[in-house]
C-alpha cells in the first residue's frame, strides 16, 4: 500500500512540474514582440539626440561619432554636427548627410562620405533607440524629441568643451563696470584646443583686429568642470603659471557669445565667436569627433545674480 502510494505520488509531482513547465512556455509566447515598423519608429521623432557618454562597445560609427542629433525623413538622413546653428540649420534637422532604407528591425544607411552601414535598430522605450553597429559590436543610444520640445540648453551644457573648440578665437566684446580691477581684465583673446587634456591660448592684443594677426601671449590648461545639483552651470578655470588659476562660472548666451563671471573680482566678460569652423560630413581637417566625457565636479554655489 506504501509502495502504491509513493509511486502516485512521484507520477503526481511529475505531472505538476510538466504542467507548470508548459505554461512557462505560454507565458513566453505571449510576451513575444512582433518586428518593429523600423521606418515609423525612427520617423516618429523629428530629432535624435546621441548621447555618446551611454555608447557602448569599443569600435564607431564615424558619422555618428560627429552628430549631436541625427534625423529620418522621408529617406534622407540629416545631422547636426555643430552646436552652432542648432536648431535653425536645415529647419533644424541639421545638413543632409546621405539617404536610407528601411527593413524589418533594421535601416540600411548610406552617407555621403562613410558609405553603407546595416545597423540594427531596436526601441528600447517610447523616445529611446538602440541603433546597433554588428560590425563593430558597437550601440549607440539616441533619446527622441520634437522640434518643440528639445532641450537645447541641455545639449549646449552637456556638451559645453565642444562649443568653445568651434570658433577659431573668441573675442572680449564686454566687461562689465561692476567688479574689481584683475589682470584678467587685459585679456581681450581666447582660444581653446582639443589636444591632449585641453590648452588655451590668450592674447592681449586690441579688439577687432584681423585673426591672422593676433600675436598669442600665453598657453595653458583649462578645465571645464560640472557643478554638484546644477546642471545648467558650468565652471571654467584658465591656469595661468604667473597668477595661478583664474576661475569663471561659463554660460551660453547663444550660440555665438558666452559669458565668463570672474568670481573672484566680481567681474562679467563676454566673448563672442570669430572664424566659425563648421563640421560638414568628412574627417579631414574640419571633423571632430566626439568622445565620451567625464567633467570633473565642483561641489561649489552659483555666485552670478542672473
Amino acid at each position: 500500500m506504501k509502495n502504491r502510494k509513493l509511486l502516485f505520488g512521484i507520477l503526481f509531482i511529475g505531472l505538476l512540474a510538466s504542467s507548470c513547465y508548459t505554461e512557462v512556455i505560454v507565458e513566453d509566447d505571449l510576451i513575444t514582440e512582433p518586428p518593429i515598423n523600423t521606418a515609423l519608429v525612427l520617423e516618429s521623432h523629428d530629432l535624435w539626440y546621441v548621447d555618446i557618454n551611454e555608447t557602448r562597445g569599443n569600435g564607431e560609427v564615424p558619422f555618428l561619432q560627429r552628430a549631436f542629433t541625427i534625423s529620418f525623413d522621408r529617406g534622407i538622413v540629416y545631422a547636426n554636427n555643430n552646436l552652432s546653428g542648432l536648431g535653425k540649420t536645415g529647419n533644424g534637422l541639421g545638413i543632409d548627410v546621405g539617404a536610407y532604407a528601411t527593413y524589418s528591425g533594421q535601416v540600411e544607411i548610406d552617407h555621403d562620405v562613410d558609405g553603407l552601414w546595416l545597423m540594427g535598430v531596436f526601441a528600447l522605450d517610447n523616445n529611446t533607440l538602440e541603433l546597433y553597429d554588428p560590425r563593430s559590436d558597437t550601440s549607440y543610444i539616441l533619446e527622441g524629441y520634437q522640434r518643440n520640445n528639445f532641450d537645447y540648453d541641455m545639449v549646449f551644457y552637456d556638451n559645453i568643451h565642444y562649443f568653445l573648440q568651434e570658433y577659431q578665437v573668441w573675442e572680449k566684446t564686454f566687461t562689465s563696470e561692476v567688479g574689481a580691477l584683475n589682470e584678467f581684465d587685459e585679456e581681450n583673446y581666447l582660444q581653446f584646443f582639443a589636444d591632449g587634456d585641453g590648452y588655451f591660448r590668450s592674447s592681449v592684443d586690441n579688439r577687432g583686429i584681423p585673426l591672422s594677426n593676433i600675436q598669442w601671449d600665453y598657453q595653458g590648461d583649462y578645465e571645464v568642470y560640472d557643478v554638484a545639483n546644477d546642471a545648467t552651470l558650468k565652471t571654467l578655470t584658465l591656469d595661468y603659471d604667473f597668477l595661478g588659476n583664474d576661475y569663471f562660472e561659463l554660460y551660453v548666451i547663444n550660440d555665438s557669445t558666452i559669458e565668463l563671471y570672474h568670481v573672484s573680482s566680481g567681474t562679467v566678460y563676454e566673448f563672442t565667436g570669430r572664424g566659425y569652423i563648421q563640421y560638414l560630413k568628412s574627417n579631414d581637417g574640419t571633423g571632430k569627433k566626439r568622445s565620451k566625457t567625464n567633467n570633473p565636479v565642483m561641489d561649489v554655489s552659483r555666485q552670478r545674480n542672473m
